[in-house]
């Protein structure tokens, strides 16, 4: 599980209700489920016209990557191409192919099975390219799909409360009555603003954290196939790769 994501969600939706209940409120007050319906449910229905029907049935693969992803081991990933670079400028490409069961990477097994296979450079790369920009397309769209949910969230709740003041403008006579439903037309808004800034518009950012994390891993892969297949020298392999990661974990290596 990720620390971050769940401890974040924690502390963000913890700080907002005990404040509440410092106040004096009460969590029966927010519990509406007419407020709740209008902006869960409107806010889905707006959100899946936006969208595929393949990208909502990848939905729960977006969250069980925000919530139980790991991010990968650049320095892990550099060694093992290192070792392979030293493989192959000893024994030749064909001698990596017994280190493919030691790669859970698909990405990275695909490109040592192409480099073994003998595939031309230009065309090893066009083909890692073009596996990058499509994993790079899978993962933008359940980033847009929870932004989208983060912008629509807001606009439903004041569309609940306007339908709230609505009904009861229009159906009491009794002013403290009618000041009591007045409050209770604002949950909805209070729904649709909590919702997107503290559960819809994190986890588009944390895809986005994943996304950025999970591409500079697969650049690095690519470069360092690429030259092994150049047969670059193991000690320059590791140079180029080392600039792929922060200055923090270069220190660690």
């Amino acid at each position: 599980m990720d620390v971050a994501t769940i401890g974040g969600l924690i502390i963000g939706v913890g700080a907002v209700l005990v404040s509440f209940l410092l106040e004096g409120g009460h969590l029966s007050a927010i519990v509406q489920p007419p407020a709740m319906l209008i902006v869960i449910g409107g806010t889905i229905g707006a959100s899946i016209v936006t969208t595929s029907l393949k990208t909502l049935l990848k939905i729960p693969d977006f969250l069980r990557l925000a919530f139980t992803g790991k991010s990968p081991n650049p320095l892990a990933t550099i060694d093992m191409i290192v070792m392979m670079s030293e493989k192959a400028r000893k024994e030749g490409i064909l001698g990596l192919e017994g280190d493919l069961h030691r790669i859970s990477d698909p990405f990275f097994k695909k490109a040592i099975q192409l480099l073994i296979d003998g595939t031309e450079g230009s065309v090893l790369k066009r083909i890692l390219e073009t596996e990058i920009a499509y994993t790079e397309d899978r993962h933008k769209k359940g980033i847009l799909f929870f932004q989208k949910m983060g912008g629509f969230s807001p606009t439903l709740g004041i569309i609940g409360t306007v339908l709230g003041l609505i009904h009861t403008l229009g159906s009491t006579s009794d002013a403290e009555r009618m000041a009591t439903a007045i409050a209770g037309a604002f949950i909805a808004t209070l729904w649709g603003v909590a919702l997107a800034n503290l559960c819809y518009l994190p986890l588009s950012d944390k895809l986005k954290l994943r996304h950025e994390e999970e591409l500079g891993n697969l650049d690095l892969i690519m470069e360092g196939v690429i030259a092994i297949q150049s047969g670059d020298n193991p000690r320059i392999v590791k140079t180029k790769l080392i600039s792929f990661i922060s200055p923090n974990l270069r220190e660690v290596e």
